[in-house]
């Protein structure tokens, strides 16, 4: 009996340890948590997220609101009142919002303060999904429904037995305009809030129907509530609906559509939602998230990674966002964020490119190319309306982060075979952008002058992050030379952008064999701490922006004395203490803590710049290191729980770079065609993509202690190179990967069987 107790306890632990595996996926939206990352706060990060309730890249998201109005954070897990239901266009809490508004239901009392009408709520009575939000309101015994589509929504309430149930609908402050229809059970309004990046004329317009007649009206204005009056603008308005319900349980259901082009326009867009019943709507948007998540297909793994995976995949599925709409005659027009004007054609915003470049639009490029078409189609309009590429853009022109990565966003898609828009104008605004500074330091390339004379950004001419700067400029330079390549243009215009890409070798210092900040008389800034944060570097110190030479790591590996050294200057990334100086900042940033607390060493996968670094061992005939650095990375840095990032999830990025790694490669250098293979995190794995070929990936004997390559076959030949070609795997390929406990030191190490160097071109 005791060994009976002994091995059922045993089994358990086992059970709790790696979880009961998953062997294939009918319903993948059924293992996604929209609540993954939402345990964060300012100082510290698990991923700065929100439960986006949306349709995959929807122009309109809603989120219960748990912060204050205004506050970058409107939903954080430990909290335990919502203050309302809000529709949100939030890329990041650090962006903050605009075109937003909330609705929230209230008993009692007609409180329509944030404060007042707030309600205590728990996660044990929530359902949160991409296509579904529920949640009991225990203060006023009301349970709020909402289902999405890509602008509009609608809402079910469930009230108990009341003479005194309302609706308040809060137009928030900094400008806002509320008009009650009685006769009609409607109300349209819109919001001016926004944080940036808007034109004057800026508006998000809102219409929402009601199912039943209203038995009492009133609109407030600041804090004064007036039940006379239907109609007002102001700094902060809204409005106050009444019913009586005569039974518990009654429902109170609102259709509820907005547009950024006119109140007629989001009475437009309110047909997406038509006379479907909630239920309808509700089906409608789990089919669309599970199709569109069955792209990719996983098994053989844990609960807890399938979980994992595809939360992270509905995240990559969300920015940038649609910001375009369908005008009476069904064509696609947008209101532009750069002009103002409302204009035929594709847009889509809130993106960063300094992080999506690296390997979120790369998976775009590779798995819902239709979709990236239409980016770039927004891409050209654009710079058609501003006059620039937008580098962060929320919902137009903002002035955060450094480089100039357009290039490398608009370069890959082409170089990866997406066609069907104005490449030729697209590659006019990447020379544009970098041979000009533009209206903000984050548009163009701030230090432009100084790049193309002297080859880099100086350190003492006050422009912040300068080696940052550089080093992405010589990549964005590569990106526009492939770019040149692959379109014919003149000789001499290609030569002048490969030789730009070389300039990353001006910032390397032989001395500590590092990249290092360097003043405009060509001696490098004194005195150097590779631990200091920021200053010459971006979010980050020199351990983390030496690796920033994408496109030609042969050529570091050069600089570095050769592929033994270089490996041991990887190496040393996870064996150096987790120290820093944060005098540059005057405090510790969250992006500081989070690589202190993370027990990695420099290794900061928390913050995009040193991201691709694992993989680089490729390089250097070490791949092992790299299959066992993801696998560590994968099972220590993501969880499918609200603490489940290791920093800023960013838009889809950091979740790119688990679904990549997840499936066993990774485009280290986008704007060539190559991914870099680390190890697969399933035993089996299926890429559908929309041309109607596979790409299968197996490795049966994969497990938690297989985490190292010993054989791998490609379309049933022994294959030793690091790395896969986009031309072969979107042919349709099978993949076979042959696990094992143990490094095989023998495979990948030959000198051909590295990844592409721009230093190797042509040898």
């Amino acid at each position: 009996m005791k060994r009976i107790i002994l091995l059922f306890s045993m089994y358990l632990v086992t059970s709790t340890l790696c979880g009961q595996e998953v062997k294939t996926v009918s319903n993948p939206v059924d293992y996604v948590s929209t609540l993954v990352g939402t345990l964060s706060k300012h100082s510290l990060s698990t991923g700065n997220t929100y439960p986006a309730i949306a349709r995959p890249w929807g122009m309109n998201f809603w989120s219960p609101q748990t912060g204050k109005m205004g506050d970058g954070w409107m939903y954080t897990y430990d909290a335990d009142k919502i203050r309302g239901f809000k529709q949100t266009h939030q890329p990041s809490p650090w962006m903050n919002d605009y075109g937003q508004f909330a609705i929230m239901p209230v008993t009692g009392a007609a409180r329509f303060k944030e404060d007042e009408r707030a309600s205590w709520f728990s996660h044990k009575a929530e359902v949160a999904t991409p296509y579904y939000y529920s949640v009991y309101l225990a203060g006023h015994d009301v349970t709020t429904e909402i289902v999405p589509t890509e602008r509009a929504a609608r809402f079910r309430m469930s009230f108990p037995k009341t003479d005194s149930a309302y609706v308040v609908i809060d137009a928030f402050d900094k400008g806002s305009y509320i008009k009650v229809i009685p006769n009609e059970n409607k109300i349209i309004g819109y919001s001016t809030k926004n944080s940036g990046g808007v034109p004057e004329n800026f508006k998000n317009y809102f219409v929402m129907e009601f199912d039943r007649d209203f038995d009492g009206v009133a609109v407030f204005n600041g804090e004064t509530l007036r039940s006379e009056i239907l109609e007002s603008t102001g700094e902060h308005v809204g409005a106050l609906i009444h019913f009586k319900t005569s039974k518990a349980g009654e429902q109170i259901n609102i259709k509820v559509a907005s547009s950024f082009i006119s109140h007629e326009q989001a009475t437009l867009n309110l047909k997406e939602i038509g006379n479907k019943s909630f239920e309808t709507l509700k089906q409608e948007g789990k089919d669309v998230w599970n199709e569109a998540l069955s792209r990719v297909e996983v098994g053989g793994g844990s609960i807890d990674q399938v979980r994992t995976f595809y939360s992270n995949l509905y995240r990559t599925l969300l920015f940038p966002r649609m910001f375009f709409e369908y005008d009476a005659n069904g064509k696609v027009v947008h209101y532009s964020p750069y002009n103002g004007k409302v204009l035929p054609g594709y847009m889509f915003t809130d993106t960063g490119f300094w992080d999506t470049f690296r390997c979120l639009f790369p998976f775009l490029n590779l798995v819902y190319p239709e979709m990236n078409t239409k980016m770039q189609e927004g891409l050209v309009n654009a710079y058609k309306e501003s006059g620039w590429l937008p580098e962060w853009a929320s919902p137009g022109l903002r002035n955060v982060m450094v480089g100039n990565n357009s290039a490398s966003v608009v370069a890959d898609a082409y170089i990866k075979g997406l066609r069907g828009y104005d490449i030729e104008t697209l590659y006019e605004a990447l020379l544009h952008g970098a041979n000009h500074a533009g209206p903000l330091t984050a548009v163009g390339r701030a230090g432009a002058d100084f790049y193309n004379k002297l080859g880099y950004v100086p350190y003492d001419v006050n422009i912040n992050e300068n080696a940052a700067r550089t080093l992405e400029y010589a990549y964005d330079d590569f990106a526009i030379y492939q770019l040149a390549k692959k379109l014919n243009k003149p000789k001499k215009e290609i030569e002048l952008y490969k030789k730009r890409s070389l300039n990353y070798k001006k910032l390397f210092d032989p001395e500590t064999g590092l990249m290092r900040g360097k003043n405009q008389d060509g001696n490098f800034q004194k005195p150097f701490n590779p631990f200091k944060w920021g200053d010459a570097f971006t979010e980050g110190n020199s351990w983390h922006y030496t690796w920033s030479v994408f496109h030609d790591i042969q050529g570091l590996i050069d600089l570095m004395g050769g592929k033994e050294a270089f490996a041991n200057k990887l190496d040393s990334v996870f064996t150096l203490p987790p120290i820093y100086d944060d005098s540059y900042y005057g405090q510790v940033i969250h992006e500081i803590r989070e690589m202190q607390i993370a027990n990695m060493g420099q290794y900061a996968h928390g913050n995009q710049p040193i991201q691709h670094m694992i993989y680089l061992y490729n390089y250097a005939n070490e791949p092992w290191k790299t299959q066992y650095w993801v696998r560590e990375t994968m099972n220590r840095m993501y969880l499918p729980t609200p603490d489940g990032y290791c920093g800023d999830e960013d838009n889809g990025q950091t979740s790119a770079w688990y679904v990549f790694s997840a499936l066993g490669f990774y485009p280290v250098a986008p704007a060539t065609d190559q991914y870099v293979i680390g190890a697969p995190l399933f035993k089996h794995a299926k890429i559908k993509l929309p041309t109607g070929k596979e790409i299968s990936l197996d490795a049966p004997n994969n497990s938690l202690d297989n985490r190292f390559i010993d054989k791998l076959l490609l379309n049933g030949k022994a294959y030793t190179k690091n790395f896969f070609s986009h031309e072969e795997l979107v042919k349709g390929a099978t993949i076979q990967f042959e696990m094992g406990s143990q490094p095989n030191k023998t495979r990948g190490v030959g000198n051909e069987d590295a990844p592409y160097s721009l230093s190797r071109e042509g040898k």
